[in-house]
């Protein structure tokens, strides 16, 4: 998992609007937040909360990215429904999820089972890891998430 200093892994990933990629944003910082599934309860708290914030990340300039396995359909009913505003690309193949160390082993009641550690990382203009927000609790993240951008 790439750590504070470290050059964020570039990706390349389908979204409802076309490609998105790392490389493309360079001089501008983004947020890469990390999500196990669209339309559970968690996901669906963190990415309207980030929709909701995003009139103050385009103020700093700052682009916001959620990334989680499902595909980009799903991604635009998702955004659809609740009428979010952020980004939200498609790692069906999980190459970003394993490139950032976010695709791991969990276990629910005793089951193992892959999947996504919910993880932000924030990323400044020249492509590096300025901050990483590991296991998040969605409650006041992205509100935390702005102030570190804020910071950069």
């Amino acid at each position: 998992r790439p750590q504070v200093g470290d050059q964020a892994p570039d990706f390349s990933l389908p979204s409802d609007s076309g490609t998105i990629s790392l490389s493309s944003l360079k001089g501008t910082p983004v947020v890469v937040y990390f999500y196990p599934k669209d339309d559970t309860s968690g996901c669906t708290k963190e990415a309207i909360a980030f929709s909701q914030l995003k009139p103050e990340f385009d103020k700093i300039d700052v682009k916001i990215i959620g990334i989680s396995p499902d595909n980009a359909e799903k991604h635009a009913k998702f955004r659809k429904k609740h009428e979010l505003t952020v980004e939200l690309a498609a790692d069906e193949d999980k190459t970003a999820l394993e490139a950032f160390g976010v695709w791991v082993e969990k276990s629910m009641y005793g089951r193992k089972y892959m999947g996504v550690e919910r993880t932000t990382f924030l990323i400044n203009k020249e492509g590096r890891v300025a901050k990483v927000w590991e296991k998040v609790k969605v409650d006041g993240h992205a509100q935390a998430v702005l102030e570190a951008a804020r910071a950069l």
